[in-house]
């Protein structure tokens, strides 16, 4: 399975943000300020040419003032128009502990929502030492891959599966917080060999890995 920094752009844990705001899909084209599918300029403001109206006031921001769009979104993280009723996102900036961090994530996943597990574990991949970081940022990473797979977008999450097992897999040996990482891992690669083999698009659910022992689902 090939991959490529270049063709995906972008951090890989935050490939999320590659993901137009207004159609949802994968924008593939790195460098690209219009979305290649639906052509929304997220930099224009105002109204897209999807046609969702952005309320005034310039940039979205949280609570705290910091930059975070502020568009509805379903339990996938998809962006609904402004004014409806979305699924809450998980608070930004949560310090939790390893144990916390991996139950609220596994709780997530076992509730279809991927998209909020990857935020979870975002939170931790920011905040923890440095030794843990890529371990964090590589379960962030597969969360992701997750939610691609479940928006249809098979071929970016499969690529997203593999990238993740291979950025957990040097704690294989000795895994640390209880990480069943060998059997995460293995989950990772052998779900994407799978979907790369039935070649069809759209939506695909997974059972997604238990993170802490008891096999990988």
């Amino acid at each position: 399975m090939q991959d490529s920094h270049e063709q995906e752009g972008g951090e890989p844990a935050c490939w999320l943000n590659q993901v137009c705001e207004e159609c949802g899909r994968v924008r593939e084209q790195a460098g690209r300020a219009e979305c290649e599918h639906c052509g929304h300029d997220p930099a224009a403001g105002g109204r897209s040419r999807a046609g969702a109206d952005r309320p005034r006031g310039g940039r979205d921001r949280d609570p705290e003032g910091k930059a975070r769009n502020a568009r509805p979104r379903d339990g996938l993280g998809r962006p609904l128009p402004y004014g409806e009723e979305g699924v809450a996102r998980q608070p930004e900036g949560v310090l939790r502990t390893p144990a916390q961090t991996l139950r609220e994530a596994q709780r997530l996943l076992d509730e279809g929502k991927p998209f909020h597990a990857h935020e979870v574990f975002e939170d931790a991949w920011k905040s923890s030492p440095g030794q843990d970081q890529p371990l964090w940022k590589g379960l962030a990473q597969l969360a992701v891959g997750i939610t691609h797979l479940a928006r249809g977008n098979t071929r970016g999450g499969a690529r997203l599966l593999v990238r993740g097992a291979d950025g957990i897999a040097p704690w294989a040996p000795e895994p640390p917080h209880g990480i069943d990482v060998a059997a995460v891992e293995a989950w990772a690669r052998k779900t994407a060999d799978e979907i790369e083999a039935r070649a069809t698009g759209g939506p695909v659910t997974v059972r997604p890995p238990s993170l802490r022992g008891t096999g990988a689902g």
